[in-house]
């Protein structure tokens, strides 16, 4: 095997000599003559080829040579006592480097590789010098061990750290509390200097607070941004503003919402046409109470979203403006900035105009009440409640319907939803978990967006304007390799799956081989985990996922940034300023604007995403003791995770299994060699809940009974 490699690794520099310009992997596989059969070598070639510096492979699979082998840079991911792992900026696998050759990088530092080479244990490297100092605070949890209290990081630092006894005092046991990290000047071992106690770790609603502090995400507004939101919301609609504007108070508008939503940025409004429709999106004219470069703007910029925790939303702006004067509240006149699009009857858009309106929206709409209109099983109260809109609602839900099958046909994928709902007592201890459910109303709502945004967009493209596009680019084909070697082993069928150029028609497909089995919610999962994360680019490259060539954010600005932004740059070209000055004015902005409201939309759901685990875990730590059904949905050499029904996960180690001898088959099935049971994607095993770690939000489990009999049917028998 070693000299195959070797000798694969000689043809692809060879290749790359003779025509030096960048190539997608796949693209070079093909012109080498590489058999399918061999793409493991191939890869496996590669990937040595990247981490010797003598090629560069991108995120995107575009393979070149390496013009500068003089060290490339690489960020510190983990950390443990004795090595840690350091990410490659140029891609590729993560490298082990030695503790004595760290040179004292500690985790999130960027540093200098020099040295990379092949060992027995993988491929290590040496740290020849720190380049950027990483983040060093971070939240944690204290413990106690062997009588001394030790820091456990929320960071990938695998192991305990001493904490500076001058900082212990108020400190106790299982606090969650924010340290600063360092090295003893003394012994260089890490230590960490307790800076701020948020309370007890076991509590999730403290956890959270530790979650934002963490992230970098502020509650508190300056006092001069609340003081300009203020003034901005007191500003009554003078007469000259409406002039400028379109009356639109005379239509059935109506906005459809969660009960609890207080920022309603949205409202609608359809008229049948003898040719199809007429939609109105009508959207609270954020961008004239924010104006550029004021207080509110910069801080909204720094915010680029509002955040939201099962107990709270940190908003992007303030609530003058997000709660009063920017929410598009019934029975009061409203600034908007409406697309008014007309679409035949088989859903295509034949015309859109944007313009800046006075609407009144006649009805406050749940979502849970127009779910029950739509099934015919509304209460009279509620028949005479949407009757000014009522016309308008079901025409809004035939255009939906034209709208979605359309888009099924286009290749839109229907993923199933991984979102909970909480359920929080007087105190904000979560007292029940659920999995979201999604109506025909929320259906409606999403559909009438994706139009407005594919409308605006159009526009954008079509004008030449500068601006911020909703990008979501084609599928990594190693990733696609891995869904394929999942769906094989699920016998989920995707023979038409073209993995190096997958279309998002493909994957619906797929979805829908899997629909009505028991792997029907992992295939769902496993697609989002294939697909790249949708972001913001100043380029309108389209969105794999909804099938669109264009798309963009426009309907929420009260609560994302890049929504703020197009309305300012559609404001300008609306104000028929040209399209020359539009360019000059924003070329620069758009391009700060999509770099940066990417980042704080990660760096935001990544927040939700652990303050969600706290809140599981404390729901769970009430039921230690207390024994599930669940489904298995992840496999690892180590043991399994389980999903049960509220929506909770958890894992069970495979020695948890008395007499069991498990062994990996490196994709979803654990096997035990001495009785032939199968673990796998998909079965159904009963456990008992042992763990659970607010803090972390990991919970633990263990079969029932510790045996074999935990373990319910496989999939292939379910099917």
């Amino acid at each position: 095997m070693k000299f195959e490699i070797e000798a694969m690794k000689e043809r692809i520099l060879e290749a790359l000599e003779q025509d030096p310009k960048p190539i997608p992997t796949a693209d070079l596989m093909k012109k080498l003559g590489v058999p399918e059969e061999d793409r493991k070598l191939f890869d496996v070639s590669v990937g040595r080829l990247n981490n010797e510096e003598k090629i560069r492979v991108n995120s995107r699979k575009i393979i070149r040579l390496n013009e500068n082998p003089e060290g490339f840079k690489a960020t510190i991911v983990s950390l443990s006592k004795g090595f840690a792992f350091a990410r490659p900026e140029h891609g590729g696998g993560d490298l082990f480097v030695h503790a004595s050759n760290l040179q004292d990088a500690l985790i999130h530092d960027v540093v200098l590789i020099k040295e990379v080479e092949e060992t027995p244990r993988g491929v290590s490297a040496k740290v020849d010098r720190v380049l950027e100092r990483g983040e060093r605070t971070t939240t944690g949890k204290v413990v106690q061990n062997e009588g001394y209290l030790e820091f456990v990081a929320d960071l990938p630092i695998r192991y305990n750290i001493q904490i500076d006894r001058s900082t212990l005092k108020n400190v106790r046991e299982g606090d969650k509390v924010l340290a600063k990290l360092d090295r003893n000047p003394r012994n260089n071992k890490l230590i960490a200097r307790i800076i701020k106690v948020f309370g007890k770790s076991s509590v999730a609603k403290i956890c959270a607070d530790a979650i934002l502090e963490q992230n970098g995400i502020v509650t508190v507004f300056p006092p001069e941004v609340l003081s300009e939101a203020d003034a901005a919301a007191s500003r009554k609609i003078t007469p000259e503003e409406r002039a400028r504007r379109v009356d639109l108070t005379h239509l059935p508008i109506l906005t459809i919402d969660s009960a609890d939503a207080k920022d309603l940025d949205d409202a609608v409004c359809v008229e049948r046409l003898p040719d199809g429709y007429r939609l109105g999106v009508h959207i609270a004219d954020v961008s004239h109470y924010v104006q550029e470069n004021s207080a509110i703007d910069e801080e909204a910029k720094r915010r680029g979203t509002s955040v939201y925790f099962p107990d709270r939303v940190v908003p992007m702006l303030p609530e003058a403006l997000s709660n009063d004067a920017c929410s598009l509240n019934a029975g009061e006149e409203k600034l908007s900035f409406s697309a008014l699009i007309t679409l035949d009857k088989a859903g295509n858009i034949t015309g859109y105009e944007f313009k800046k309106g006075i609407i009144l929206s006649k009805v406050r709409g749940v979502y849970a009440e127009v779910n029950d209109i739509l099934a015919g099983k509304a209460s009279q109260a509620i028949l005479e409640k949407y009757a000014p809109v009522m016309d308008s609602l079901l025409a809004a839900q035939e255009l939906a319907d034209v709208l979605k099958r359309k888009s099924r046909e286009s290749g839109t994928m229907e993923i199933e939803s991984s979102e909970s709902k909480f359920v929080l007592d007087e105190n904000g201890v979560c007292i029940d978990v659920q999995p979201r459910q999604s109506g025909e109303a929320e259906e409606l709502i999403e559909q009438l967006m994706i139009t407005a945004n594919q409308a605006a967009a159009k526009l954008a493209e079509e004008k030449g304007l500068p601006f911020v596009y909703r990008i979501h680019e084609n599928p990594d084909p190693e990733r696609v390799e891995m869904l394929c070697n999942l769906l094989g082993a699920l016998g989920v069928r995707f023979a038409d799956i073209r993995k190096d150029n997958p279309t998002a028609a493909q994957f619906a497909a797929v979805l829908d081989a899997a629909k009505g089995t028991p792997a029907q919610k992992i295939v769902s999962h496993q697609i989002l985990r294939t697909m790249e994360k949708a972001r913001y680019s100043t380029d309108p490259i389209g969105h794999f996922g909804l099938a669109l060539g264009d798309y963009c954010h426009f309907t929420s600005p009260i609560r994302r940034y890049p929504d703020t932004a197009i309305h300012r740059i559609l404001s300008a070209f609306a104000e028929a300023r040209d399209v020359g000055d539009v360019k000059a004015h924003f070329s620069n902005y758009v391009a700060k604007v999509a770099k940066e409201c990417s980042r704080l939309e990660v760096r935001a759901m990544s927040a939700e995403r652990t303050a969600d685990d706290c809140y599981v875990a404390e729901y769970m730590a009430q039921h230690i003791g207390e024994q599930f059904e669940g489904v298995i949905c992840g496999v690892t050499m180590r043991g399994v995770f389980v999903e049960l029904e509220s929506s909770a996960e958890g894992f069970v180690p495979v020695d948890t299994f008395e007499g069991a001898e498990f062994e990996f088959d490196g994709v979803i099935t654990q096997i035990d060699k001495k009785t032939g049971t199968t673990m796998t994607i998909g079965q159904k095993i009963r456990i008992e809940v042992i763990g659970a770690d607010v803090s972390t939000g990991k919970i633990d489990f263990i079969p029932v009974g510790n045996s074999l009999s935990a373990l319910g049917a496989p999939v292939a028998s379910d099917r």
